[in-house]
């Protein structure tokens, strides 16, 4: 847990990730479907909205380790409803994602833990499939499709929620709550399996 300067006692995650910039749970931006770029018309904007979520996403790896995790940020979480999305796997390069749509799904499928930048003081078990298709656009307006799979999948599923406005709770199984980051770091530390979206 972050300490405050000044020595005002410990800071809540939520609290570290609103002070880096994130729009936090109840915001309505959150909720709203993210607006589609129309591109190629819009590259300027599209630029900057992308440089804003590198940066604020280089905030947030200076004060987290992401490493083995994996980092996602769509647009609303800084506030901006506009259908783009970076994601930043382990081990690799960021992925971006303009105007994505899952286009295709696995049936098998894994629950597992995720956080959200959105509400980081709870973590929360949430089914996903293990291989995606992803339609996305680039910025010279032309179509991709591209699979991901395991924990890439995981990563960029929820995101995509993000743009569609749709959080971790809308995807859990019904009686399924999210834990205290503290609980569920205590219960990964017992079990000797540190969070991991593998």
């Amino acid at each position: 847990m972050t300490v405050r300067e000044g020595g005002d006692g410990p800071m809540r995650p939520s609290q570290q990730m609103r002070d880096l910039g994130i729009v936090q749970y109840g915001a309505p931006v959150l909720r709203d479907p993210a607006r589609p770029f129309a591109l190629p018309d819009e590259r300027e904007t599209l630029d900057t909205v992308v440089g804003q979520l590198l940066e604020v996403m280089e905030r947030i790896r200076r004060a987290h380790d992401f490493s083995g995790k994996g980092l996602g940020l769509a647009a609303p979480q800084i506030g901006i409803g506009r259908s783009a999305a970076v994601v930043q796997p382990p081990g690799s390069d960021p992925i971006v994602l303009l105007n994505p749509r899952v286009t295709d799904a696995s049936e098998d499928m894994d629950e597992r833990f995720e956080g959200c930048l959105s509400f980081f003081d709870v973590r929360a078990q949430v089914p996903r499939p293990l291989r995606i298709t992803v339609e996305t656009m680039t910025a010279a307006g032309s179509t991709e499709k591209a699979v991901y799979e395991r924990g890439d999948a995981r990563l960029i599923a929820h995101e995509i929620d993000h743009l569609d406005g749709l959080l971790l709770m809308d995807r859990m199984r019904p009686g399924v709550r999210p834990v205290p980051v503290e609980e569920y770091r205590r219960t990964a530390e017992a079990a000797g399996r540190p969070w991991s979206y593998e």
